[in-house]
């Protein structure tokens, strides 16, 4: 699996020479296999064997786990010890029960710990964290982490936890990371080898040790449309053309209810068959047949239709000896109901029966009476003597084991499960069929990411039994697209994303851990990587830039004052950029914008703002004010037009682009306006003027120039008279004198622009906001008129040095910065966190953690804060035993949506307080800009909807009654309840933290309660039946 960028830590194996010297490099193997090795096991043995890293991408079932193995041996034959992580508890117990007898084993997951001190440990990832901040003297006898399953790093909830562990891990240990195929092996890896500052061989496979073969199943025929990574359009049309022709023959009735044209007569008869021998199966759950995907109105339509759609399906792989299969479905009630459809088939031989029955009895042996016969556990038994079985999280622990174990030895033919089963447990069918191609995942209904799909295809083909593995699409009333289709089976599974996120916890761990920083774990993230990869070149660039010599301004008026100009003129560039729009399109502004007017303009072809007159306004011919404006270039004008009347053009003749010419009142069209001079003398309306003009008077430089309403900086307060014949018509040097004259007397002394309209009276601004940007704005305006740069001959080539200077400092600035530890993505959310810690006094100013951040670190199962304030509120103090643990099953309970639980007076008020506290604290967070919403925030971290059930059970009363209190499945109130007596412990460390003694009795006495029946009978797997 070749990474897709040039590394440097992480080396891509593919030496063909190690595979075959392979027995020569490693004569002493330390464990032998019955079998021969891939090409990809030889090569990661060989650097296991040499002390290395390794990591290895390959799909389902290619043989990843005979790395683990073989790093256990080696764990084994070195007397050090090795760790085996995986992200889920079915998995660690599944590979207990696996290694079991070939090596010294033990198992540490939430609820269970097993021979702690054994060699080879197999935990959950959690356990191995806690274990790093606890600082555990174990961490000093291991040499092998065996991380499984990697691509769990993905996972937003829990991804975090694999990152925190890669990065606290000392750099003694090696890894042995196993992983689906993904396209970012090597940047993970190179990730991981950079942190550690150690080498890590990439090896892997793309090859399936089992190819497979994609179908459609549409209207009882499967249409082939994709083979050995190759995608087929022709059966893609055919299925089209079955679909069409379908639609054209049923007048266009679609549907899973219409019966299929191929093979229809033999569902028909199948139905018949089922229908006369009467209902096999009545209950509740026959019922349940909302959105089971029809359109008839009454429930017999969807029930006919979904039932002979299964039956269709199980009949044609049976022919075709494609069982058994998984069907994944992508929800609890799905599975349920599709195994409840399909009553009339029974799928297993007598002695099968025998074997189910026996197996069933032994496993459910262990139970009381009244467990024994739960609903739940009836009702599946019934299912699995007819070959059929379910798979999801609402069935009871030890059901799901009983079903997985069977489905391993082959007597279930038909699985219904979620996608759960593809990711924990290692039993592989013939045939893979997907219900839909869509899913929930808790906040929308998506299609399947190519990961998700390949994942859950790979568990078709069962190495050494079938040359090739199916996988089904069922078709019900459409066929896919082709670019869906293509997407999802030969598409490019997920990158590994980095999911790192800080927690209270680990800033309260990281702060008692001396060796490590916050600032260090963040920087060492995945998803700091990159940016972090970046930082030599970057220091290098920062050398180079500091290296070059310093630019100096020299200025001709002594003390250089240009960066403050620069400074000052930059903002308040901006703000007329914020106002202008504003200001120019008020109606109340063209009552002032008349000849006579004086402004300050900055044209566009100027540095300086400038004094100016308006002498003409826009007119239908002209669009554009001609303004006479003051400039201060002393010299005499570089351009001067004769004040000799120009020749006129006739309109249209050309366009002439330094200025324009009015034509005479003979030559004019009618839609051209007159312009009415401001002049004793009645004027022609003529302009005879060059623009731009420019001339000298009255010992000032001035120019005549056109306008855009845009290049207006400000509007002054004052008017000046203008005689437009003699400006423009007939232009005279006394008037202009007259004109230059009046203009310089509006400005006050010092040298400063005449003052500003008044925003409020003037120009009726009512936005606080503009009215303060427009004042500002008009104060810089005073500010650079009198700073001494205004009007030097200089200004132009000094304000573009102060710009390269201002940009080169920006630039080194913006450097350090991105250098800095300010400049990782979640610092400013670290710096708000900080200060809720210090607020709630879980940390000192001095950053020391306190008692209460102590307690804090304990809350592993719970939202900590919430925890920790509960506790040291006292809010378990009027609560029995059972109350609060009862209280405590919001913590852990994840279920979002539940019936209403109906409370004791006293359990309500309780956790009134307890919702209270939490929208409390994350007030306090908003406050600290942490992003989170109150509402949010109490609601995702407590769920009280397993309050009423918990207390019951905590009061003795049997499962069977405690179930008829909600309808939350059997399997999550057994997982609740499982956690809650991990949720108790803490609680229990947390008293002794604290010294409370009557807490940490009362935890002991909540958590015998808890402990009994069904919800803590011991897994089969370490058990065994």
């Amino acid at each position: 699996s070749a990474p897709e960028d040039n590394m440097g830590w992480a080396l891509t194996c593919g030496s063909e020479g190690i595979a075959h010297h392979f027995y020569e490099l490693v004569p002493d193997m330390a464990l032998d296999f019955p079998f021969e090795l891939d090409n990809f096991q030889k090569e990661a043995i060989y650097y296991l064997e040499r002390g290395e890293s390794v990591f290895v991408a390959a799909h389902t079932s290619a043989g990843k786990t005979v790395v683990a193995e073989y790093a256990f041996a080696l764990a084994s034959k070195h007397c050090t010890r090795a760790v085996y992580t995986a992200p889920i508890k079915t998995i660690s117990n599944q590979k207990y029960r696996d290694f079991c007898g070939k090596f010294d084993v033990g198992l540490l997951t939430g609820d269970v710990s097993l021979k702690p001190e054994a060699s080879c440990l197999i935990m959950t990832t959690e356990i191995l964290r806690s274990m790093l901040y606890r600082g555990a003297d174990i961490i000093r006898d291991i040499e092998w982490v065996i991380f499984d399953e990697v691509h769990y790093v993905n996972d937003a909830e829990r991804g975090v936890v694999w990152e925190e562990v890669i990065i606290m891990l000392p750099r003694h240990i090696n890894f042995v990371l196993l992983s689906a195929t993904v396209p970012n092996t090597g940047e993970f890896a190179d990730w991981i080898s950079r942190t550690k500052q150690k080498e890590i061989r990439v090896t892997g496979t793309t090859k399936r040790p089992v190819p497979l073969e994609h179908c459609l199943f549409y209207s009882g025929e499967l249409y082939k449309i994709c083979e050995s990574e190759t995608f087929l359009p022709q059966g893609l049309r055919a299925a089209k053309d079955a679909f069409k022709r379908k639609n054209s023959t049923t007048g266009g009735s679609s549907g899973a209810g219409s019966v299929a044209m191929h093979g229809g007569h033999q569902v028909r008869q199948h139905e018949n068959s089922g229908r006369s021998k009467g209902p096999k199966h009545s209950g509740p759950q026959a019922m349940n047949l909302s959105g089971a995907g029809g359109l008839h109105q009454n429930n017999w339509g969807p029930r006919r239709s979904e039932s002979s759609l299964w039956r269709l399906l199980i009949n044609n792989l049976s022919r075709k000896s494609l069982l058994p299969v998984v069907i994944f479905c992508f929800s609890k009630n799905r599975c349920d109901r599709s195994a409840d459809f399909i009553t009339g088939i029974d799928l297993t031989s007598s002695s099968e029966k025998s074997e189910i029955r026996l197996f069933c009895d032994k496993a459910f042996s262990r139970l009381k009476g009244s467990d024994r016969n739960l609903p739940q556990i009836i009702r599946v038994q019934n299912l699995l003597r007819r070959g059929i079985g379910v798979h999801h999280a609402g069935l009871l622990p030890i059901v799901k084991e009983v079903v997985e174990m069977l489905f391993c030895r082959g007597v279930i033919k038909v699985l219904f499960s979620t996608e759960t089963f593809a990711m924990g447990v290692n039993a592989p069918a013939r045939t893979v069929v997907f219900d839909t191609l869509r899913k929930f995942d808790g906040k929308e209904f998506r299609p399947l990411l190519p990961g998700e799909y390949i994942q859950m295809a790979g568990r078709a083909g069962r190495r050494g039994l079938d040359k090739i593995g199916t996988v089904v699409v069922m078709c019900r009333d459409e066929i896919p697209e082709e670019r869906d289709l293509k997407h999802v089976m030969v598409g490019k599974p997920t990158r590994l994303e980095s999911q790192f996120r800080l927690t209270y916890i680990m800033i309260l761990h990281l702060f008692r851990v001396e060796e490590l920083k916050v600032e260090d774990m963040l920087k060492r993230s995945f998803a700091e990587f990159h940016t972090q990869k970046k930082l030599p070149e970057k220091e290098k660039l920062l050398l180079l830039m500091l290296s070059q010599p310093a630019k100096t301004i020299d200025c001709i008026k002594g003390e250089p004052a240009i960066e403050e100009y620069f400074d000052m003129a930059s903002e308040a560039e901006e703000l007329r950029t914020c106002i202008s729009e504003a200001v120019m399109q008020s109606p109340y502004t063209q009552h002032f914008l008349l000849p006579g007017r004086v402004v300050i303009v900055k044209p566009q072809t100027a540095e300086d703002h400038l004094l100016g007159a308006i002498l003409k306004n826009p007119s239908s011919i002209f669009k554009e004010y001609i303004v006479l404006v003051v400039t201060t270039n002393s010299g005499l004008p570089a351009e001067n037009a004769p004040m000799s009347l120009v020749k006129l053009q006739e309109k249209g003749s050309g366009d002439q682009p330094q200025g324009y010419f009015i034509a005479p009142k003979g030559k004019r069209g009618l839609d051209d306006e007159y312009f009415t001079p401001v002049s004793s003398r009645k004027g022609s309306g003529v302009v005879n003027l060059k623009l731009p003009y420019r001339d000298n008077a009255a010992g000032v430089n001035f120019e005549v120039i056109a306008l855009e309403h845009k290049e207006f900086v400000s509007i002054c307060d004052c008017k000046i008279k203008v005689d437009q014949v003699r400006l423009l018509e007939d232009p005279n040097c006394v008037a202009y004198s007259k004109t230059v004259q009046q203009l310089l007397e509006t400005r006050p002394r010092g040298g400063k622009f005449p003052p500003a309209l008044d925003p409020r009276k003037d120009l009726k601004l009512n936005n606080i906001d503009l009215v303060m940007k427009y004042d500002r704005h008009s104060q810089l305006l005073q500010e650079l008129a009198e700073n001494k740069c205004h009007g030097c001959i200089k200004l132009k080539e000094h304000l573009m040095l102060a710009k390269e200077i201002k940009k080169h400092k920006e630039d080194v600035n913006a450097l350090r910065f991105q250098m800095s530890d300010e400049a990782l993505q979640q610092m400013p959310e670290f710096q708000g966190r900080i200060d809720v810690l210090k607020e709630i006094g879980c940390i000192d100013s001095d950053l020391v953690v306190q008692i209460k951040g102590r307690v804090a670190c304990e809350m592993n199962s719970g939202e900590e804060l919430i925890c920790t304030e509960c506790l040291f509120e006292n809010q378990f103090d009027d609560l029995e035993p059972e109350e609060a643990v009862a209280l405590m099953s919001a913590f852990v309970f994840q279920q979002k949506n539940t019936s209403e639980p109906s409370l004791t007076p006293k359990l309500a008020s309780a956790r009134k307080r307890l919702y209270d506290t939490a929208i409390r604290l994350a007030e306090l967070q908003a406050r600290f800009k942490v992003p989170v919403t109150p509402e949010d925030y109490a609601q995702d971290n407590l769920k009280f909807g397993l309050v009423q059930v918990v207390y019951e059970w905590a009061k003795g009363t049997p499962f069977a009654d405690i179930c008829e209190l909600t309808d939350v499945p059997e399997g999550l109130i057994v997982r609740t309840i499982v956690r809650l007596d991990e949720t108790c412990r803490e609680f229990k460390n947390a008293a002794a933290i604290m010294g409370n003694s009557a807490l940490h009795k009362k935890m002991e006495v909540a958590s015998n309660a808890i402990k009994r029946d069904i919800v803590f009978a011991a897994s089969l797997y370490i058990t065994g039946v």
